[in-house]
């Protein structure tokens, strides 16, 4: 029975937030996206559907156009409810996107939680913070992609939206009469995003809401499902980190993994820069070594950053008229093609994949559409199988901005203890 459509603006927002539903029993699946540009209908037998809309770098018009159809489709195919899943630190549409499912569900108000305590994301007085910094002060004011320049909600909500937007505080949900418009709601703690979630279900305020994957495990405890969370498979021993992400999180985690003693590939500008050089005879004699670095060590690093105080990537992007929006399009590409080679090569891993475009970008060489939700293995980074060739593989994505300096040596002593 179709409960809930999940709509994610990128690929490890779909499977953070599709998680916290497979383990309370829903039949969950995330569909990639691979397609979803073109109109996308669903007739499968999900309880729980995650779509990636992929509308975190498209322009603010088409991201709503995009999610408006998605939610009309799914209401007209037998979606009870619609969760709108935001980026925890509102990056991409926002405002376009939540006025999408408010306009496509022709109801008075749209719920927005945006917090996510759990990973340090709260919301005092409409202002978002992370880690107790206000976002745009945070590393995300500093993203080389999509900076956040306030931090206030509203007025990111305002520059793309005209609906009205509401600071909903501690206790209002208990008044009579609830503004119409974006409601917005103030949250420290898990223990609050439980009340705000039991009182709009007291309310019959649950079909359409929004917020990122910490108000998603609330949402997810107030609908009933029939079956049991997924059993956690045995993992492959070896682990290989692909790394697509600028983040200086993602960053500091690679550091300490390398630190520790991982072996770490920094590729270099032409390598992650030039789409045919997975595809190269050069390609595949690195796809080679770094299979057999792999299983003789057990960890393997393939990194995307430069060197600190190098600027490899900047002067190739000078010397060959290169965009930074060539260089996103370009690096999730070439990682890509390298891990659907090291795959065909023979490498059985687990595999990890940080930043959803990266991870994107694999789906895309894989031809691979749709995922299954198992665990999250740590705070943080979430464990998913796919099918490649008649062979499951089992992957840990993570976003960016996730996860604690340790992640790395964390994940591979749970694989290890596995």
């Amino acid at each position: 029975m179709k409960k809930l459509l999940i709509i994610a603006d990128d690929f490890t927002g779909a499977l953070d937030t599709g998680i916290r539903f497979a383990a309370a029993g829903a039949k969950t699946y995330v569909d990639a996206g691979l397609d979803v540009s073109s109109g996308y209908r669903y007739d499968g037998d999900a309880e729980v559907l995650v779509i990636n809309a992929e509308t975190r770098h498209i322009s603010a018009n088409a991201a709503y156009q995009r999610v408006r159809s998605i939610s009309e489709n799914a209401l007209e195919s037998g979606f009870a409810k619609i969760y709108k899943k935001t980026d925890s630190a509102l990056r991409g549409n926002v405002g376009a996107e939540l006025s999408a499912v408010y306009d496509a569900s022709r109801k008075k108000r749209l719920h927005f939680i945006p917090a996510f305590p759990q990973m340090s994301r709260t919301v005092g007085n409409g202002v978002l913070y992370i880690d107790g910094i206000p976002v745009k002060e945070s590393a995300f004011g500093a993203d080389p992609f999509e900076p956040v320049r306030q931090s206030e909600i509203a007025g990111i909500l305002a520059s793309q939206t005209k609906l009205p937007v509401h600071l909903m505080k501690s206790g209002y949900l208990r008044e009579e009469e609830l503004p119409e418009g974006i409601l917005v709601y103030d949250t420290a703690t898990e223990a609050e995003l439980c009340e705000i979630a039991d009182e709009l279900a007291e309310r019959g305020e649950l079909s359409f809401t929004s917020g990122c994957a910490g108000f998603a495990a609330a949402l997810a405890g107030k609908l009933e499902f029939s079956g049991a969370g997924p059993a956690v498979p045995i993992l492959e021993h070896s682990l290989l980190v692909v790394c697509g992400s600028v983040n200086p999180i993602t960053v500091r985690q690679l550091d300490e993994a390398e630190k520790n003693g991982v072996t770490r590939i920094r590729l270099s500008a032409g390598q992650k820069l030039n789409k045919d050089w997975a595809v190269s005879p050069a390609g595949t004699v690195a796809a080679e070594e770094w299979k057999r670095l792999c299983e003789s060590s057990g960890a393997l690093i393939i990194d995307t950053n430069d060197i600190p105080g190098t600027d490899d990537t900047k002067r190739f992007m000078e010397e060959n008229g290169l965009s930074l929006e060539d260089v996103r399009r370009a690096i999730p590409e070439v990682l890509g093609h390298m891990v659907r080679k090291l795959m065909d090569e023979g490498l059985y891993a687990t595999m990890m994949i940080t930043g959803g475009d990266t991870l994107l970008g694999v789906m895309r060489s894989l031809d691979v559409r749709e995922l299954k939700p198992i665990s999250e293995i740590v705070q943080g980074a979430v464990l998913f199988s796919l099918e490649y060739k008649g062979r499951i593989y089992h992957i840990i994505s993570k976003s960016g901005g996730f996860g604690e300096v340790s992640l790395l040596g964390d994940i591979k002593k749970k694989i290890s203890e596995n």
